[in-house]
């Protein structure tokens, strides 16, 4: 956004942009809340010139304005200035003093492009925000979030509803940012979509215009070989993580599902599943037999495993296939000593699903969440999956996706063990790593959502098929 907004300036539409996003901020304003007095509170650079107009168009529509600004007129430059010169009416005191009376505090004091924590006056206002019990109205951001991270820089007071323009930033999708940006509203300001083009970018916020175009609908001439096959390795002691990445794979459209069951507990897998095949095996030896049916695409590893050398040597033998492997859990926290032993091995496709814990036992990068999964991606050679509320999926490549659509109770014990299964089942089908795991991540908050409060992870698989027969139609219309 920043190339954007330098490329409209040098193109020397600047202040038109400005007019506009001032202007959809007012709009904003005025569609969410009854007529009431109002405080606009300016920075020095553009964002500040943005509250300038806002307030400007608020004032012409009858709302009673306050605004004050940080710093002097005298001092602001370019577009800003110009908006400042067609606000007639006196400044307030860039104070707590100016939020007496407030019922809606417009927050236009810094943007996403802010590189240093807040001080001085703005901090002291931020804070002072932050502990009335005015609503809000972000412009971009709101004041003291890092639009590229989403961290909080110095302070920074939740926003009831943030206008932001062209496009999302990730600090609108990562935590903490997103929880405190409210609702968002995306504004058209006039900034041609074919910037894009100039620019390349290469983070998306996920959702099925990224990868809809390529989902594995079942199609008339498939069969179930064609759809593909999982072998999934059963945990000899947690015998449910393992029976629930089953029952997700086969939902998610794998053509047949076979869970590999340690002989001693053969039994409860065979007499619980009805939607795989169960092979009783014996130790490595046994389990590189199963590895041998190349038809066995996909080899999903991890949920109830166990930690330690067995899961390690079956992790080793999946990758040396160069078939698509997932994973997960123990299968991840097995090489917590050697993390270089599972990179070297990684020569095939591959994605790893860890979260928070399981990633820093693998990874020590510094930095935010989305630069932390890009250089785990890039380190292993895999695609990441860092799980969460704000589930980063990051390539080798640098390309990364930000998912937003999981709602809280997803936070339950099991969802990854589904994920891993509707991850495995969409590579079975032939979807290429990064467009599967997206899809995956994206259809698993979106069957949470569809299930509802009450949710446990078993009820997951049995949400997706609604999830997809509401999917389906928007494939005939981009059609």
């Amino acid at each position: 956004m920043g190339d954007a907004d330098r490329a409209a300036a040098a193109s020397g539409v600047g202040f038109g942009l400005m007019e506009a996003a001032g202007g959809a901020v007012a709009v904003a304003v005025g569609a969410r809340w009854p007529m009431r007095p109002v405080t606009v509170l300016c920075g020095p650079g553009n964002n500040g010139g943005d509250g300038f107009v806002a307030a400007r168009h608020l004032a012409a529509a009858g709302w009673p304005v306050k605004l004050a600004l940080l710093g002097s007129r005298e001092k602001l430059t370019g577009e800003a200035a110009h908006a400042a010169s067609l606000w007639k009416d006196p400044l307030a005191p860039f104070s707590s003093e100016s939020l007496e009376g407030a019922g809606i505090v417009i927050d236009a004091i810094f943007g996403a492009g802010l590189s240093r924590p807040l001080d001085g006056k703005a901090r002291e206002l931020v804070e002072s925000l932050k502990v009335r019990r005015i609503p809000i109205c972000a412009v971009d951001v709101p004041s003291g979030l890092d639009g590229a991270s989403g961290m909080i820089l110095g302070a920074a007071a939740r926003a009831d509803l943030t206008v932001t323009f062209f496009r999302k930033k990730p600090g609108h999708l990562l935590y903490p940012g997103r929880g405190l940006c409210g609702d968002i509203l995306v504004a058209d300001i006039g900034l041609p979509a074919t910037v894009l083009d100039d620019i390349a970018p290469n983070t998306w916020e996920n959702g099925p215009d990224l990868w809809l175009a390529g989902y594995p609908w079942p199609q008339p001439e498939s069969y179930k070989y064609k759809r593909g096959e999982v072998l999934i390795l059963g945990g000899e002691t947690i015998t449910g993580a393992s029976r629930m990445t089953v029952q997700a794979a086969s939902r998610a459209g794998a053509g047949m599902v076979t869970l590999a069951a340690p002989a001693k507990v053969w039994s409860i897998y065979a007499t619980s599943l009805i939607n795989a095949i169960v092979r009783s095996f014996d130790g490595l030896r046994d389990f590189e037999a199963l590895l041998a049916d190349e038809r066995r695409n996909v080899i999903a590893i991890g949920p109830g495993s166990g930690v330690g050398t067995s899961t390690r040597q079956f992790v080793l033998a999946a990758l040396a296939t160069k078939r698509a492997a997932v994973l997960d859990a123990d299968a991840l926290t097995s090489f917590a000593e050697a993390p270089d032993d599972l990179f070297q091995a990684i020569v095939g496709p591959c994605v790893l699903t860890p979260h928070a814990g399981e990633f820093m036992r693998l990874f020590h990068f510094e930095g935010d969440k989305l630069q932390r999964t890009r250089s785990a991606a890039k380190e292993s050679k895999a695609v990441v999956v860092l799980k969460g509320p704000d589930t980063v999926i990051a390539a080798p490549d640098g390309r990364a996706i930000i998912n937003s659509n999981a709602p809280a109770q997803l936070a339950t014990g099991g969802s990854g063990d589904v994920l891993t299964g509707f991850v495995a089942a969409l590579l079975a089908q032939g979807m290429a790593p990064f467009e599967a795991a997206a899809a995956a991540v994206w259809l698993h908050g979106a069957a949470a959502t569809e299930y509802g409060l009450g949710l446990v992870a078993e009820d997951l698989p049995n949400a997706l098929p609604r999830v997809l027969q509401k999917l389906k139609p928007l494939l005939n219309g981009q059609n």
